[in-house]
């Protein structure tokens, strides 16, 4: 914005009915995900960091790198991460209020969407506490969700997200999913993403981004595979009559370059990244996408005088140790340590930060070039007047083809390989 008159401006306009209700003399920009991913696809071939804030320092040092690249950004928290069971200190009922409270305290003025990532629907019975949780969250702050119920099959899965979708604002960033992210196995095919976005579109329902499994594994990235750049392009050439973007998931242990791939020849506007920051935090040694290096006896490598202190990391190893946690299992230690971590000296926290700052900075500027789309996401909230930017696409497919009962007969000739199972949350 050129003058603080029109941030003022945007303001008034920009904040969705949630976030002023909340928030009522904040000069945080908290938006609809809506407008970021609008942003990032006004810039094009470009994808701005979903961070996934699993601990107070990920979150101020995510905001820190956007401002600095005037970036647009997503701040997300998932489930399994900060909902009832969470892991976290970090929550799905107190994000927005950190998110709020850092974006005042350090004159953060890029828009920054709350996200609600992977609210897991796992089975039928899942739905009755959604109903009441999903409005408990949006009054909370969240302003953009992602309803993955991809771990039933695809007629449950389009079945949950067409119930679910009343109890979610119209003006709110929505993803859906299809297909657990499992790595190589249980592919995610152009039949089964549109057969959920088509369903999702004859009930009235534009998804702004579909999360695929796509190649790639949630936490420490075990292979060299990652990203199948190719397979994800074909399905969002078929998905882009009905305005969906993609969502990556799984970008840690992701090369650099596989990443720029995915920004510049996908329609991919976002990238979450959660394994990588923590590691970052916490100080330990990654190599330049976020992939944390283990020395030969598998264990993680702390960096002297980054993150942490010495003392600290030796407190966390002992209790995984104690608890049995090895690889990705380290990210239970957030909440434990929470509180600990805070309790550090102030030079201690302000390098945990800033080591996630200039990280993320890194990210947004050289390999997902969301830099400057913040001017691009203020600017559509300008010309709709409005927090809310409606639909990407209007009703294509035709209602009456996509009955409860013709949705049932679809789903049965679709390929049924979802993969092993197990749980592939993180």
């Amino acid at each position: 914005m050129s003058n603080n008159a029109d941030y003022t401006k945007v303001l008034e306009i920009g904040r969705p009915p949630n976030i002023q209700k909340l928030f009522p003399h904040s000069r945080a920009l908290l938006v609809s995900g809506k407008v970021v991913d609008r942003a990032l696809l006004a810039k094009g071939a470009a994808m701005t960091m979903a961070a996934n804030g699993r601990n107070y320092f990920v979150i101020r040092g995510a905001l820190q790198a956007a401002q600095r690249a005037n970036s647009a950004i997503i701040i997300e928290i998932a489930r399994s991460e900060g909902g009832a069971n969470a892991y976290c200190a970090v929550n799905y009922w107190n994000m927005a209020r950190i998110v709020d409270s850092l974006c005042n305290e350090m004159g953060i003025t890029v828009p920054v969407a709350i996200h609600a990532d992977h609210y897991g629907i796992k089975q039928e019975s899942d739905m009755a506490m959604a109903k009441v949780e999903v409005p408990s969250i949006f009054d909370a702050g969240i302003t953009s969700i992602a309803v993955d119920a991809s771990h039933m099959v695809d007629d449950k899965n389009l079945f949950a997200n067409l119930e679910l979708n009343s109890c979610i604002p119209a003006w709110a960033g929505l993803e859906t999913e299809v297909g657990e992210i499992k790595g190589t196995q249980g592919l995610s095919t152009v039949d089964d993403a549109s057969f959920l976005i088509k369903g999702l579109n004859a009930h009235g329902i534009c998804a702004d981004w579909i999360a695929l499994n796509n190649g790639t594994t949630h936490g420490i990235e075990a292979s060299g595979q990652g990203i199948q750049v190719e397979l994800t392009r074909e399905i969002h050439k078929a998905l882009a009559p009905y305005g969906t973007s993609g969502a990556q998931h799984g970008t840690s242990g992701n090369s650099s370059e596989r990443l720029r791939a995915i920004a510049r020849e996908t329609s991919t506007t976002k990238a979450n990244v959660a394994t990588a920051l923590q590691m970052v935090a916490w100080g330990l040694e990654v190599n330049d996408y976020g992939n944390a290096i283990l020395d030969n006896s598998g264990n993680f490598i702390k960096l002297k005088g980054e993150g942490v202190t010495e003392e600290m990391w030796e407190q966390m190893v002992a209790y995984a140790d104690n608890k049995g946690w090895k690889g990705g299992a380290y990210k239970q230690l957030n909440l434990p340590f929470e509180t600990k971590i805070s309790g550090q000296a102030s030079e201690i926290r302000l390098r945990m930060s800033k080591r996630v700052e200039d990280f993320i900075y890194n990210m947004l500027v050289n390999v997902f070039f969301a830099d400057d789309s913040a001017d691009l996401a203020k600017e559509a909230i300008l010309k709709a007047g409005s927090y809310d930017l409606g639909p990407k696409a209007e009703r294509i497919e035709d209602p009456a083809d996509w009955t409860k009962e013709k949705i049932i007969a679809r789903a049965a000739e679709l390929d049924s390989d979802k993969g092993p199972k197990g749980d592939f949350d993180d």
